[in-house]
């Protein structure tokens, strides 16, 4: 894992921050995945809010010259997965969080609190 991966998933914390996502959490999943590095993992009221975090993100990247190499869920704005490689962004309406819990699914990862 290389200190720009760290970095990345700070900077998708904090976009999503930007928004008022709620429960921000990154999870380092290096050694337990072989998808990325970290999991982003964030809850949001509604669809709109969910749709307007990664709208942020993806903005917010963008001007940073960091290309989103795939999105799903957009449309229905329930969970909103952004993929940046080594970092993966999930942004969820907070019963669809509870009920796929990720936390528990990659319990073996270290996970460290966004705080703003």
């Amino acid at each position: 894992m290389s200190e720009s991966n760290s970095r990345l998933s700070e900077l998708l914390a904090q976009a999503a921050s930007e928004k008022k996502a709620r429960d921000i959490l990154i999870l380092d999943v290096n050694g337990i995945s072989m998808v990325a590095d970290f999991f982003i993992i964030c809850s949001a009221n509604s669809t709109t809010q969910v749709k307007a975090i990664a709208d942020n993100i993806e903005d917010k990247l963008a001007e940073q010259g960091i290309k989103l190499l795939h999105k799903e869920g957009y449309r229905e704005g329930r969970w909103i997965l952004l993929d940046y490689g080594s970092c993966v962004m999930h942004v969820f309406v907070e019963e669809d969080r509870i009920f796929y819990n990720l936390e528990r699914l990659w319990g073996d990862a270290p996970v460290r609190t966004w705080e703003d």
